[in-house]
This record gives structure tokens, sequence and C-alpha cells, in this order.
């Protein structure tokens, strides 16, 4: 697993494996939230194997796949409603962890400086820079 965290309780990665839930529960992960879409992955990968695995491993799942760049408001809506039901650490998973991280950022816009969220992206090893604007008229509705 490659996980990228943004903040002390959110972190991204690429396409993780049922297999992996036991192992992310054991490190007191306890939300899983696929931002990728079914038709990206094989069966053994869809959003409802990875939710048994993930529930069998007693962690909470939420589907939220996004396809760029079709991304909603209402998707960032359910990344951070999904981030905020976590009594826990969260992961936030898609191919390589930038849709995942994207929502993320977006979904912090207005609860955190853009400053820092840009910076939390940035150290986990994506550069999200050109989502300013966006990170901005989102705080300034809030």
């Amino acid at each position: 697993m490659d996980l990228r965290p943004l903040d002390d309780t959110t972190s991204v990665a690429p396409q993780l494996d049922p297999e992996d839930m036991a192992e992310l529960a054991a490190d007191g992960v306890t939300a899983i939230i696929c931002n990728r879409p079914d038709g990206e992955v094989p069966p053994s990968h869809q959003a409802a194997a990875m939710q048994a695995a993930a529930e069998a491993a007693g962690l909470a799942f939420t589907f939220n796949p996004v396809a760029m760049p079709n991304l909603t408001l209402s998707a960032v809506e359910e990344q951070a409603d999904a981030i905020d039901a976590a009594e826990g650490s969260v992961v936030a998973y898609c191919a390589s962890g930038t849709r995942s991280a994207v929502l993320w950022a977006l979904a912090m816009a207005g609860r955190m400086p853009a400053d820092e969220i840009l910076a939390g992206t940035a150290r986990a090893g994506y550069a999200l820079d050109g989502l300013r604007p966006q990170i901005e008229q989102l705080e300034a509705q809030a």
C-alpha cells in the first residue's frame, strides 16, 4: 500500500486491494472512501467486493465514484460527509490517489486555509496549485 497523508486524519492512496483492509484496520484506520468507478477495475476490485472486505475488517465504507472531468459539488459534499462521519483515520483511494486528493482539497475549502490545503496535497505528492481558484471560491461560499 502507498498511503499518502494529507492531514492528521486523512490519507489518499492508489488502488487498494481487498486484502489491505485488515492491515488498515489494524493500523487504526476506521473508514475507507472509494473514489474509483467500477468501470475502471475488474470485478475483484469493484465497490461491492471492496466494501465486503472493508466491512469484514470492521471499517466503514463509502462509494463516491468520480470520473474526471465530471466532478460535481455533490461528490465534494459526499466526500466531506464521509470524512466527518469517520470515527478515526480515513483512507480515500482511486487509480493514483489524485482524484481522492482533489476531492479532499475541495472538501476542506472553508475549513482550512487554501495554503494549508495545497501544502498537504503537495506533501502527499499531488501538485494541485491549479485548484486554488476553486478552493478560494468554495471558501468564500462557506
